[in-house]
Order: C-alpha cells, then structure tokens, then sequence
C-alpha cells in the first residue's frame, strides 16, 4: 500500500521534515558536505512528487513549506525576492474577505435563521471565547514559569528591532475606545481597511433588516443576490489557492533568510516554551472539547488542515479566512453559524495569540531580573483577559498589547523589542493555533445548537 494513501498521510510528511532538519543539523556539525545537501533536496522531491499524486492542496502546502525552509537557508539572498509571491496572495485574499464575509452572513441569516437563535449563537460564541482563551493565558503563564526560559538571557535589541517597535508603538497615540470601534461608520472604509469584525456587524444588521421585509419579491432578490455572489466568491478563492502553495514557499523562505538561525541559540528556550505550550493546549483543551461536543477528529482534521498550514506558512490569520469558512461548511457546519463564528473569532478567540502574551510577558519580566508573583501574575492575566480582544485589526498587534503590558509592569517597553528578532517563527504557530480553535470553535457551537451535519464529503 502506498504510505501516502493511508490515514497517517501527513505523518510522512512530518517524517521526511525531521530528516531534513537531522540532516541539517549533521552538515552543520560535519562541516560542509554536498552529500547533506544532496539528500536533503532528494526527499524534498520525494515530497513533491507524492503530492502530484495524491493532488491535495494541504500536501503541496506542505511541501512547499519545506523547500521554504530549505531555500531560505541555502539561498538567503534569492529567498528575500521571494517574499512577493506571499503579499501578493495576502492581497487577494483580502479583496474577497468581506463580500464572502457579507454574502455568507445574509444568506445564513436572512435565509434561514430568526433573530432569537441569532442572539443565541452570539451569546454562546461570546461565552465559549472568553473560557477558552482565560484557560490559554493561564496555560502560557504556568509554561514560562516551569521552563524559567527568561531567566539569565542576556540579549540587547538591535537597531533594527527597536526601530521596529517604536513604528508599531506609534499607533497607541491615537486613542481608540474599542467597544465603538466594533461598529462600522462606513462600510467601504472598514472594508478597505479589512476590520472584518465591522463586516461582520454591518452583515448582521443588513440580514436581519433583509429578514423583516415583507415583500416577498423584494426580500427573494436580495436573498438570490447574495447566494449568488457567495458562489461565485468561494469559486474565487479556489483560483487563488492554486498559487497558495507559491505563496507559502516565498513567505516562508523569506522569514527564515530574514530571521536567520543564529539567533534561535539564544532564544531557543522561548520558542520551545511556547511550541510546548501550544502543543499542551490542544492537546489538554481543544482535543477535551472536541470529544465532549463528539466532533469526529478525523473529519474535521481534514477539513481544518488545509487553512491551519496555510496560516502557519504566512502567519496571517486572514490568508486563512476563506478556505476556513469553505472548509468548515463542507464539513458540516451551516453557513450561518460558520459566517459568524469564524470571523467574529478572529476578535475575541485568538487562542494561540493569548496564550504567547501571557508567556512573553513573563519572560520579558525575568529576562530584566524581575520575580512576579503569583498575584502579579494573575493580574498581568486579568488585563490581558481584555486588552488581547481590544486591538483585533491593527498591525503588529500582539507586540502592542504585549509591550503595554510589560508597561504597565513598570518596565521600559523596549525591553520587549528582543522578541521581535524571532517573532515571526512564533507567529506561525500562535496563527495556526488561532485557526485551529476558531474551526473547532464553529463546530462546537453548530452541535450545541444541533445543526452539525457532518457528510462524507469532509472526510
């Protein structure tokens, strides 16, 4: 039987990504040897050539990934031009954000819901975020403080990193009150500026205003209108991923000829602190909810999969968004319920997100001297419980809130600058931990309300 067929088709692939990085790592020990890089490229091929026969997008992202990986590092300078190819994707798919967004949502709504079970679902969204990411920044707190990854580092900021978090910084200067920003004053300026939450409300509004016309010919129009254009948006999405997997390799080998490996030595601790901590969390909180809920893993892995490796590769939660609110509709959630769970969750149910504030904020402590305490802990939690929801949109966002809490610490923000020189490699996986518990999120609520119907067309 080829490997590739079975169910454990992915665990190949992680299989050949481990004898990638244990050649590596023996090249680099060795000394340089063309036989490494030789085998090396070998297995990569081996990869792509399963993934032109078992023709799965979630496969050629995968491999695309990986010779990401091997690009960046043996052709760092090629490997920058690269980085086009992913904002280029990036573009794309915020260009059709809010009509899929919009199009979903009315028909949903308007076409077969009523507004009792609309609040319904919004509660219970509402509800499920706030325990799930609570249980996240508590998990990342006890992490960092069984690792103790801060304490003793002694790195200092470069140039380049404070520059950096200075610009981002800039954009706290504006005070926001964030309760008012949800709603939107103009609907073509929250889309151009892509603040889906804003898409989301003015969709809500429109699908129940569409759902209180009693003129039947009218109300049909609009509803025909709608199921229309979200066709036609999902078609769109399927042309853009086929240049996914092109886009996942220029995003990822960019990152890693930008970020380099060097500066992992002494960062190693709190990158491995917080792939540990996120491995913990779906293992101990997700995985629980999914068998409480009796959501078929395998299923909805399949499903979940292909949006998960596609926000890992570019660390964006919205390259993700479309084939997500695809995926999970053919898994079995309605597109009601999937039109305003998944992109109301990318507000308020950023698991992976919560989880690296809590523990970089600690670490930024300890990497100054400072011992918390447990009650200072606790608060450090308790603000983070509100302002990680409060600046969904904005660029740089988890270093705002992370660098306003280290102030709020009574230390220099700066100090927090550090983490920026290998942030991107722990904004892959807090990212795909965002879309991995928005998915499970959309799942949980379908089967509360009794409407998960999962086919055999997810499988």
């Amino acid at each position: 039987m080829n490997p590739m067929k079975s169910p454990f088709s992915m665990f190949w692939y992680v299989f050949a990504f481990c004898n990638i990085g244990l050649l590596f790592l023996i090249e680099n020990y060795a000394g340089s040897n063309l036989i490494f890089p030789i085998l090396r490229y070998l297995l990569i091929g081996y990869l792509f050539v399963n993934s032109y026969k078992q023709k799965k997008l979630s496969y050629w992202i995968f491999s695309s990934m990986i010779l990401g990986v091997e690009c960046g590092i043996d052709f760092p300078t090629f490997s920058l031009e690269m980085e086009r190819f992913g904002k280029i994707f990036l573009r794309l798919v915020k260009s059709l954000v809010a009509p899929l967004i919009f199009a979903t949502l009315v028909v949903g709504i308007a076409g077969h819901s009523n507004l009792k079970q609309v609040g319904r679902i919004g509660l219970k969204s509402i509800l499920y975020f706030e325990i799930v990411t609570t249980i996240a920044l508590f998990i990342g707190l006890g992490a960092i403080n069984f690792t103790q990854a801060g304490v003793g580092v002694k790195v200092e900021a470069t140039t380049k990193e404070i520059s950096k978090s200075e610009e981002l910084l800039a954009q706290k200067n504006t005070h926001k009150d964030h309760l008012v920003e949800i709603f939107p004053e103009n609907i073509s300026k929250s889309i151009s500026e892509n603040q889906v939450l804003q898409v989301v409300v003015f969709s809500i509004i429109f699908a129940i205003g569409l759902g209180m016309v009693k003129n039947q010919q009218h109300k049909s129009t609009m509803l025909h209108f709608c199921e229309s254009l979200a066709e036609v948006m999902f078609k769109f999405t399927d042309i853009i991923m086929y240049v996914a997997p092109l886009a996942v390799f220029g995003a990822l080998a960019s990152t890693i000829a930008k970020s380099g490996i060097d500066i992992l030595l002494n960062l190693m601790m709190l990158v491995g602190t917080l792939y540990m901590a996120l491995v913990v969390f779906i293992f101990g909180v997700l995985l629980p909810i999914a068998l409480f809920f009796k959501i078929p893993i395998r299923k909805f892995l399949a499903a979940a999969t292909e949006p998960i490796s596609i926000a890992f590769a570019t660390a964006s939660s919205e390259a993700a968004l479309p084939k997500a609110l695809e995926n999970m509709e053919r898994f079995g959630v309605p597109k009601k319920i999937v039109a305003f769970v998944i992109p109301t969750g990318y507000s308020f149910n950023l698991d992976g997100t919560t989880l690296y504030l809590s523990l970089a904020a600690v670490f930024v402590a300890q990497m100054s001297g400072i011992d918390l305490t447990i009650m200072q802990q606790i608060n450090i939690c308790l603000v983070l419980m509100l302002t990680s929801k409060g600046v969904a949109g904005v660029r740089g966002a988890s270093f705002v809130i992370l660098a306003g809490t280290v102030a709020s610490m009574g230390l220099d923000p700066e100090k927090a600058s550090v983490i920026l020189a290998i942030d991107a490699l722990m904004d892959m996986a807090r990212t795909s931990v965002n879309v991995l518990g928005n998915c499970l999120a959309s799942a949980v609520i379908a089967r509360s309300e009794g409407e998960l119907n999962v086919t055999n067309e997810a499988a």
